[in-house]
């Protein structure tokens, strides 16, 4: 199938197929004219690399779960050591959010927000801290 027809069934933009073909991710095979030339194992590679983004994982970490996809011998064990780091990545993320927020909500609770120049957000960030 052409790449327009892949990207519909996988969901995901005409663009970013040609990028994960660039970066050697998905390498769909050529017709003869050399257009694209998708087959269903490039359509399930693309899947799993779509869903994958969604959730958050690097290009890399995408190329990892795909060699681990590949490898029949695999074992679930290094598919789930992929899944568990980037669960601590997302976690220390939302941690670092949650100070963010704590910090800023009483500044904005602060703030007026009137006509008036006086604002307690200005104030606290030309503070040094």
């Amino acid at each position: 199938m052409n790449i327009s027809q892949a990207a519909g069934i996988a969901d995901l933009p005409v663009k970013t197929l040609r990028y994960y073909e660039d970066i050697g991710l998905v390498v769909p095979a050529r017709r003869e004219n050399g257009y694209r030339d998708y087959a269903n194992e490039d359509l399930v590679r693309l899947r799993l690399i779509g869903r994958a983004r969604k959730l958050g994982f690097s290009i890399e970490e995408c190329r990892n779960l795909l060699a681990l996809q590949a490898d029949k011998s695999r074992a679930s064990a290094d598919v789930k050591r992929i899944a568990q780091a980037h669960l601590r990545e997302i976690d220390e993320k939302i941690a670092e959010l949650q100070a963010l927020r704590s910090d800023l909500a009483p500044l904005v609770a602060a703030c007026k927000g009137d006509e008036s120049a006086e604002c307690a957000i200005l104030k606290d960030l030309e503070q040094p801290h």
